[in-house]
């Protein structure tokens, strides 16, 4: 599945299902990802820039992986950063264009793959105002998360498409390859997405429109395509 120009000025992309990232694609959860993560990395002593630079797109359980060197203290250090998340997510907005986008599509044709826990990801998108996903996939839905394709795959078929069919929308570079090592068609959103390698990348997701078929940018401010 490939982009197609019909006159050159609009960008049209056949797809079936429509897959989202959470955090920085509908919603901006960045303060309270700031604000959390640098208390749990204060509270151990690490530094908060250095703990916050690593943790966009990547699953609190990775990342708690990777900081803690003594496995025994992960799980307590697990729970710490997910209650400090859910605490922080009332600070969650919509980004521009995601509540006008989901409410225009029908329900059997979108998803929500992120690489929160589903307690965190529910609090953000109904601090935020948006809609309830008719299919959630989260960090405790998969054995391997984003770069891994497996939340972007289950997304899909619980949709009941081929991933072939279906666009991913994301940020992260960690999201982007998921999303194309489940075969999608990746759409990169925002400043973040174009460190992606996404061919086309949106500043946000006002102008889009998902008709028939067939996904339509010829309204959205395109940074890269």
């Amino acid at each position: 599945m490939t982009p197609q120009s019909r006159p050159p000025t609009v960008l049209d992309i056949p797809c079936e299902g429509l897959l989202f990232d959470n955090d920085g694609v509908l919603v901006d959860s960045d303060h309270g990802v700031d604000q959390a993560w640098s208390q749990w990395a204060r509270d151990r002593n690490l530094p908060p820039e250095h703990v916050t630079a690593m943790v966009h797109g990547r699953r609190s359980a990775d990342t708690v992986a990777l900081l803690v060197t003594d496995p025994k203290e992960r799980p307590a250090a697990l729970v710490a950063i997910d209650r400090l998340e859910v605490e922080a997510a009332v600070t969650t907005t919509a980004l521009p264009g995601a509540l006008t986008l989901l409410k225009s599509l029908p329900r059997d044709r979108w998803a929500v793959v992120t690489s929160g826990v589903t307690v965190l990801a529910r609090a953000r998108l109904a601090t935020a105002g948006l809609p309830t996903p008719p299919v959630l996939i989260t960090a405790d839905d998969v054995s391997h998360g984003k770069p891994a394709p497996d939340g972007y795959c289950a997304a899909a078929e619980k949709l009941g498409f081929a991933p072939a069919r279906t666009v991913v929308f994301e940020d992260s570079t960690a999201g982007a390859m998921a999303g194309a090592a489940a075969g999608t068609t990746v759409i990169g959103v925002g400043q973040r997405g174009l460190a992606t390698e996404a061919t086309v990348v949106v500043r946000d997701l006002r102008g889009l429109r998902w008709r028939g078929g067939v996904l339509s940018l010829a309204a959205a401010d395109l940074l890269r395509f």
